[in-house]
């Protein structure tokens, strides 16, 4: 995969000051990745051992069906199902074995474009690192974000271990209020909604409650509502 996080200016990343920075990078490196395969890397023989091997997850499966065109998605597909048939099923009518069970597991945790994204995230964490540490600007950028939702506040907290001691305490102060200030909000939020309920406060405004579901789990999961899996109960909640 030559997609790389280079290519990607981080300052065009954090410009818009909308919503958590991370979630914009991973979503861009999403489309960008669906595009690149289902394009031009559609007929490369390395990305197509890799996507053969690899095969995709529910969500990225979605995601390649909708870029491409029908027969991009239908080429990938039919050498994925040949790769399939090979090791897990390559003895028609005959019990599997445990390297054809095993394969199977793997298969089922594996995705192409989680791996690529994956790696591609790794290098964002060490260059906003490195910016803050060098660049003041950037600095007063980073802090200008609205929030950082609770996963990649974890992991952008997680990446600061590796940062100097005396430049560690202060990202790792400011990371946390970008994360610690939208928990807070979110809580008063949540907390308005359920009160409303009660008839003692009918008369009473809404504020910015009337979301604060959809906006919690955002925050929670990184992704919105829309995104998240349904379950087989009820309707899935509408996205704000």
């Amino acid at each position: 995969m030559r997609e790389d996080i280079c290519t990607i200016p981080i300052n065009d990343v954090f410009g818009p000051k909308d919503g958590c920075p991370v979630c914009r990078m991973r979503d861009m490196l999403e489309e960008r990745i669906a595009e690149y395969i289902t394009g031009a890397a559609m007929m490369e023989p390395d990305v197509r051992i890799e996507t053969n091997r690899l095969g995709f997850c529910e969500r990225h499966f979605g995601m390649i069906r909708d870029t491409g065109s029908r027969l991009p998605v239908a080429l990938i597909l039919q050498s994925h199902l040949k790769e399939i048939e090979e090791t897990i099923f390559p003895r028609p009518g005959a019990a599997p074995g445990k390297k054809e069970l095993e394969a199977a597991r793997a298969l089922g945790k594996s995705c192409f474009m989680c791996e690529n994204i994956e790696k591609n995230m790794d290098h964002l964490f060490e260059t906003v690192l490195k910016m803050w540490q060098s660049e003041e600007e950037f600095r007063a950028l980073y802090a200008a974000q609205p929030y950082l939702c609770l996963p990649h506040y974890a992991r952008m907290a997680e990446a600061a271990q590796r940062m100097p001691r005396k430049n560690r305490a202060a990202f790792l102060a400011v990371t946390a209020e970008l994360g610690g200030n939208a928990l807070r909000e979110l809580e008063h939020d949540v907390t308005h909604f359920c009160a409303m309920f009660d008839y003692r406060n009918d008369q009473e405004d809404w504020g910015n409650s009337r979301d604060s579901i959809e906006r919690s789990m955002q925050f929670l999961t990184s992704r919105p509502v829309g995104d998240l899996p349904k379950t087989g109960s009820g309707r899935a909640p509408t996205q704000a």
